[in-house]
């Protein structure tokens, strides 16, 4: 804490900037010319070293909102044919009252040279790229409530906020661009079930929060005010240059507030993205053949400008289905899951076709997952076609990134209700993700309230099978 006229040198002020989460950006040369010390030096998304050598850079998080079917898309259970409108003899509790068996309206095939089993809403997928998905079949987590099973997906808490996932691995590596953000949220339609609070840094400085951009925009311009209408780009920097001294003058004197930290750290933030994101938004950079491969729609453009994230620096990129949670199918799930799955599986497919043909997807994590499942029983009396929330078993799937390829690890009970064999809890997949990423989950931590909090809690474990 400084005291009225306690003298701070300049290398001072940079250190507690950085460690405060300000990290002004360009603060080597745009505060205090001081370019011994360097901006990237101080700067809170400086790249830094992990734990160990990792397979994984960056990630891209596929969420599938609402909760996808795993007997419909990558778990195929033919029991449920014969026991079709039967009760099943099952005693698991769900969140609103079922009827008997509803057999999956989608067939399955086996793809690949692993023979990989998928149903035909992601047969474009599966015939591209099934023998590199590594697909968990026994996924489970603590609640059936969107609320919660989201913030737990998200933070590894089911209602107290922490920090997220994105943030957690931007607070660990930093990011390889500073003119972006490191974490970028990209939503179309609004936002979704608890909106802001599934990619925040909570405790952590505010620069490791997600930046979202919502990407339903029909001019194409997905972030507003990146040109400066009335100001050549000499005259800002000037004008930053006497914002940043007045800020850390300001800064000095409410000590190490994080709140405001964070807040000087998004506008030096937006100042540089000036230079970047109209570059990394534009689509009409790319080739027509590249815009075509991908596909018009939300979905598609989404996991395009994904690619162009990553490629320029961007640690995390999690990409939303739309607002609310749209693969909430408690009825008419037939209907709903194709239109979804139409949505998106162009677009996910070439997705990974274009990170492999630029030698991205060996160090690009992707993963497919949502906040949980859905029962193989119908909803209420079957009348509605439709599955209820399901948090004893479900699918995701991750590619590239150093898992293995053409797998299926872990299984469900012969009805797709409750994993059954090799096990793994929200908390496991949150610690293998830190492990790809070259961490130890157990030693990434931040010290707050007295206490070193890890996103893992006390809990989690790494699961070694499906490592490359």
């Amino acid at each position: 804490m400084l005291m009225p006229n306690q003298h701070i040198t300049r290398r001072q002020v940079l250190a507690r900037l950085g460690g405060g989460g300000l990290g002004l950006l360009g603060l080597g040369n745009v505060l205090f010319q001081d370019h011994a010390l360097g901006a990237a030096s101080t700067h809170p998304l400086a790249p830094k070293q992990s734990h160990f050598p990792a397979k994984a850079k960056r990630v891209i998080h596929i969420f599938c909102n609402g909760g996808a079917s795993q007997m419909d898309t990558f778990d195929p259970k033919p029991a449920l044919q014969k026991w079709a409108g039967k009760p099943l003899p099952l005693h698991y509790s769900t969140e609103n009252p079922t009827f008997g068996a509803m057999p999956s309206p989608f067939t399955f095939k086996r793809y690949g040279q692993s023979g990989l089993e998928c149903s035909e809403l992601f047969a474009q997928l599966a015939q591209a790229h099934a023998d590199d998905l590594c697909v968990i079949r026994s996924m489970h987590t603590d609640q059936s409530i969107h609320e919660n099973a989201l913030m737990m997906l998200n933070t590894g808490s089911l209602v107290v906020p922490r920090p997220s996932l994105g943030s957690w691995i931007t607070y660990g590596l930093g990011t390889e661009n500073q003119n972006l953000p490191g974490y970028v949220v990209l939503v179309p339609k609004g936002l979704p079930v608890r909106g802001e609070e599934n990619w925040k840094s909570s405790f952590l400085p505010g620069a490791y929060q997600g930046t979202y951009v919502a990407t339903d925009r029909a001019d194409g311009k997905f972030i507003d005010n990146l040109r400066n209408a009335r100001l050549a780009s000499d005259a800002q920097s000037a004008q930053m240059k006497l914002l940043g001294a007045l800020n850390q003058h300001h800064f000095e004197t409410r000590d190490d507030d994080p709140a405001l930290a964070a807040r000087i750290h998004n506008y030096e933030t937006a100042f540089r993205m000036q230079m970047e994101a109209t570059d990394a938004f534009d689509l009409t950079q790319e080739p027509e053949s590249i815009r075509k491969m991908y596909g018009d729609g939300p979905q598609n453009k989404q996991m395009l400008l994904a690619r162009r994230l990553i490629e320029r620096g961007v640690r995390f990129v999690q990409v939303w289905h739309a607002r609310e949670q749209p693969w909430d199918s408690h009825k008419d799930l037939e209907k709903n899951h194709r239109k979804l799955a139409a949505e998106c599986v162009q677009g996910i497919t070439a997705l990974l076709s274009d990170l492999k043909s630029r030698g991205l997807l060996e160090d690009t994590l992707v993963l497919w997952a949502g906040e949980f499942g859905r029962t193989p029983t119908a909803e209420l009396n079957g009348a509605s076609n439709g599955r209820d929330h399901n948090r004893y078993g479900f699918t995701t799937w991750m590619a590239g990134g150093g898992v293995k390829g053409g797998l299926a690890y872990g299984s469900t009970d012969e009805f797709g209700f409750a994993a059954v064999e090799n096990r793994v809890h929200v908390h496991d997949l949150h610690a293998t993700i830190l492990h790809l990423m070259g961490f130890d989950h157990e030693r990434l931590t931040y010290e707050h309230a007295g206490r070193n909090f890890r996103l893992t809690d006390v809990h989690g474990h790494v699961v070694k099978d499906i490592l490359a």
